[in-house]
């Protein structure tokens, strides 16, 4: 059996009120937040929570993101980051370390799987999450007492189906993008890569002389670049070179 849930985190202002939620089905889900933080630590929480929520549970867990940042941080740079101390490749101090730490934790003996699935795209599970993170977050900006859910029960309810996997537009991090009608990838627990800016390590300095580019991005394209430049504590054109 496998447990399939939605995690999600909400900032008004990010930062600001924030507000995380997972959601597993109307009797299965919880919530929670902070009178400040960002966004990504709203998402990390989602995370850090459902995974202590279902510690007790041998079952596999299947956690479905609309956060590429949630997802390479956890299957792809967290690795590197250990090895070096939780430092980035570039010496810089890796943000969100306490959230990230208490994740690597928590999945530790466990079978985790993260799959991607676009946000306010009308999945089930994802815009419930989504649904009750923001309203997490509103209730902090309003000083009040946020609905936490009932918790992990698996009683009563049937749980809901798992979202459709979305096609994720072309992320130029990726060692390779996915072919045209390739579903999303499943990322398992299991990394394949450090930290994207690695790669660039013990390459020569470039040569040729330096060449004005202009990139136009979409809204989700620039949300993940963003993302990205702050995970790793850099500015959104520092952020670009490093995927070079």
């Amino acid at each position: 059996m496998t447990i399939t849930a939605a995690a999600d985190g909400s900032a008004l202002g990010n930062p600001g009120p924030n507000g995380w939620a997972w959601y597993i089905d109307d009797d299965n889900w919880g919530a929670g937040g902070s009178p400040h933080g960002t966004n990504n630590q709203g998402e990390l929480q989602a995370v850090l929570e459902l995974l202590k929520a279902t510690a007790g549970s041998d079952e596999k867990l299947h956690i479905w993101c609309d956060s590429r940042y949630v997802i390479d941080s956890v299957t792809k740079w967290m690795p590197g980051w250990k090895r070096r101390g939780w430092r980035k490749s570039d010496g810089g101090p890796v943000l969100n370390r306490d959230l990230l730490e208490g994740i690597d934790e928590a999945m530790r003996g466990r079978t985790v799987e993260f799959s991607w699935v676009k946000g306010h795209a009308g999945d089930e599970l994802n815009e419930a999450a989504d649904e009750r993170a923001n309203a997490a977050a509103k209730a902090y900006q309003q000083k009040q007492e946020p609905r936490r859910g009932p918790g992990f029960t698996r009683g009563g309810g049937t749980p809901a189906s798992a979202p459709t996997p979305s096609t994720p537009a072309q992320d130029t991090v990726d060692d390779e993008p996915p072919a045209p009608d390739a579903p999303t990838p499943v990322a398992s627990a299991a990394p394949l890569w450090a930290e994207a800016s690695d790669l660039l390590d013990g390459l020569d300095a470039p040569t040729a002389e330096p060449i004005a580019l202009q990139l136009t991005l979409s809204g989700e394209e620039h949300a993940r670049l963003r993302d990205r430049a702050e995970a790793q504590g850099v500015s959104l054109e520092q952020a670009l070179r490093r995927l070079i």
